[in-house]
């Protein structure tokens, strides 16, 4: 999966917690700043990205991310490292 990919894959993940269009959510994105995000929906957000990629996803990546882009970033390098 291509970065591109991947990171169409977490913008609508993360749009569908939200509640807001795809097209809302960015890289540059700060979920708890922008939109409130509490650790309760960065779980829910955790868990249908690890449904979508396959992949186990530590909750303390969760909570340590800046942005969406820097989500996607880090996304990328685990499954590059599954590869």
């Amino acid at each position: 999966m291509t970065r591109d990919e991947l990171a169409e894959v977490v913008r609508s993940r993360v749009a569908e917690v939200v509640g807001v269009p795809t097209a809302e959510i960015t890289e540059t994105t700060d979920l708890r700043a922008e939109h409130d995000v509490d650790s309760l929906e960065l779980m829910e957000i955790g868990t249908r990205l690890e449904q979508a990629l396959g992949t186990r996803i530590d909750a303390s990546n969760l909570m340590d991310m800046r942005n969406v882009g820097h989500a996607v970033d880090l996304l990328h390098s685990r499954l590059r490292e599954r590869v």
